[in-house]
């Protein structure tokens, strides 16, 4: 997970920006080589996602945070097999890239009000609503591999964090890139209110999911 954040961020330094053509939400800009080869490595890692832990605090903190946005996704996702990959997915691809998974469904919420299926006016795909042009530049050019849940959120979180990296760490400019209105306000504003909301509560229930699917809480 650090590595691909470092990898972006080394990549991003070398960005060449020039004549960047609006594309929707995220805008088509040339890529130098290092970060157009970062990019596809990291949506190109097709291994499940499957949380390791160093330590048992570590383990029961992530199981407080899956009991804590379960309760709160019930109504976007009634099907609970469904909103715990989803959770878990989400969960794994904001760490590998070096983002607060709350800061991913916030941005989640805004986006597409946590619909798979969503296309936008101008053609963005998925939950994080990734522009179909990233298929092309850095994918195998399958538009239809954005409505995968784990591939659509591999794009969302690694794109953002290339954004991040190019902006020194502004997450405000980042956020702007990501939605193709950098230095107006109102969709970076939007994210963050988003993201406080889905911060884990201190009062957290944990909730064990077991292979036969079924929850135990722990108190």
């Amino acid at each position: 997970m650090r590595q691909l954040s470092r990898r972006l961020a080394v990549a991003a330094a070398a960005l060449v920006l020039c004549g960047a053509a609006a594309a929707g939400n995220q805008k088509e800009e040339a890529l130098a080589d290092s970060v157009r080869i970062a990019l596809s490595k990291a949506v190109a890692d097709a291994r499940p996602p499957r949380p390791q832990f160093s330590d048992i605090d570590e383990r029961i903190k992530y199981l407080r945070w899956l009991g804590d946005m379960s309760e709160r996704l019930k109504k976007k996702l009634p099907d609970w097999q469904l909103r715990k990959e989803f959770l878990e997915t989400a969960w794994y691809e904001a760490k590998r890239a070096g983002l607060d998974p709350a800061l991913v469904l916030g941005l989640i919420q805004v986006e597409s009000a946590f619909r798979k299926y969503a296309v936008s006016q101008v053609g963005a795909h998925g939950f994080m609503q990734v522009m179909p042009f990233w298929t092309r530049v850095i994918g195998d050019g399958d538009r239809r591999k954005l409505f995968h849940m784990q591939t659509n959120l591999r794009y969302g979180c690694s794109i953002l964090r290339m954004y991040l990296d190019m902006e020194g760490g502004n997450l405000y400019l980042a956020l702007g890139r990501y939605n193709g209105s950098r230095g107006r306000p109102e969709y970076p504003n939007a994210v963050l209110a988003a993201w406080k909301k889905w911060e884990t509560r201190p009062d957290a229930t944990t909730v064990e999911y077991r292979p036969d699917q079924k929850a135990v809480t722990v108190r």
